[in-house]
């Protein structure tokens, strides 16, 4: 590693890229945006109901094959996360962080509802001076009527 990426880095800056990734995970799932999900976690194990996914493909194809899109290419889902909580090792250059999830939708027969909640547990590293996602844990443990966001919605959760 060279002394570039050893130095630490301003702490909110850290804390504030940080939040940006875990806002862009939302923005990137609900605009149906798989690939742009592979690319962002592609670093990443992803843990979620099944088995945990490694890699960028795998994980992209996780979301294709569980989320239900429609004919605007969106789930038609809002991901609010909130209660972020953020621990940065700046000499390290690891984070992780908590947060809550929950999931509304709304479709032409289906007013807009809270689908899921739960949990996100992540950790972070710096790389070349970017924060990057290594691991995001979901732990959804208040479930809705998820039918018509996830395939086998019944398998799923």
């Amino acid at each position: 590693m060279s002394a570039s990426t050893r130095m630490p880095a301003d702490p909110a800056s850290s804390h504030r890229a940080i939040e940006n990734l875990i806002a862009r995970y939302a923005e990137l799932v609900d605009g149906g945006d798989f690939a742009g999900l592979g690319v962002l976690l592609a670093d990443a194990t992803f843990t979620g109901s099944g088995e945990p996914v490694s890699g960028r493909d795998a994980i992209e194809k996780m979301f294709q094959d569980t989320v239900i899109l429609y004919e605007d290419g969106t789930p038609r889902t809002q991901h609010v996360t909130t209660n972020v909580a953020i621990e940065v090792d700046e000499q390290t250059g690891t984070a992780v962080s908590r947060s809550y999830v929950t999931v509304l939708q709304a479709l032409p027969d289906l007013p807009l509802q809270p689908i899921a909640g739960g949990r996100y547990h992540d950790r972070f590293e710096r790389r070349a001076g970017q924060w990057r996602f290594v691991e995001r844990q979901v732990r959804i443990n208040l479930v809705g009527d998820v039918r018509r966001h996830l395939r086998q919605a019944g398998a799923q959760r």
